[in-house]
């Protein structure tokens, strides 16, 4: 019922609608007329790609140019230690502060353990105070070897890695209230 009423409205428009005025020649024109050259603007854009390129050569040139030794980038993970080959004094003051408190806890902890454990701890101990010395040994003969001085932080690392561990160990066992 509602789709017949709707039909009849829909019969009752108008089939053809004309336009105001005759559109046909302003159209006619306009196909006729010759297409615009774009040429102009892609010469400007090739121009403007050569100027920048250029510009970025000759400023990276120059910087170069003046640069006489090579720029070295340190990670942020090596700053923090200052090595210095050999006494551990020159390792930097929060290197020292954190050993000497981790020394300071291990010999009150290490009274805690069973003789097995001490000696275990000890041999570790052993191995890396020797590997320092080893590396130290190696680089002054090579003091420019970057390897050698990424070893020995890593051995310096590791020395503080050993003391922590020890350090919570037996504090985890005085701390346990679940047993």
């Amino acid at each position: 019922m509602m789709d017949e009423k709707l039909m009849e409205a829909a019969g009752r428009l108008s089939k053809e609608i004309r336009p105001e005025r005759d559109l046909w020649p302003e159209i006619a024109a306009e196909i006729e007329a010759p297409a615009a050259r774009r040429w102009t603007p892609m010469f400007a854009q090739a121009a403007a790609v050569v100027l920048l390129v250029g510009a970025s050569s000759a400023v990276t040139y120059m910087a170069m140019k003046d640069s006489i030794s090579p720029t070295v980038i340190a990670s942020t993970d090596m700053i923090f230690e200052q090595a210095s080959f050999g006494n551990r004094y020159y390792l930097g003051p929060g290197f020292q502060d954190a050993r000497n408190t981790l020394v300071a806890d291990l010999e009150v902890e290490m009274e805690h353990l069973s003789s097995d454990t001490r000696q275990d701890i000890a041999t570790n101990l052993t191995l890396i105070h020797d590997a320092i010395a080893e590396i130290n040994v190696e680089l002054e003969k090579e003091p420019e070897n970057i390897l050698l001085q990424e070893r020995l932080l890593n051995t310096y690392r590791e020395e503080l890695a050993l003391l922590r561990r020890v350090s919570s160990l037996t504090r985890n066992v005085m701390l346990r209230n679940d047993i």
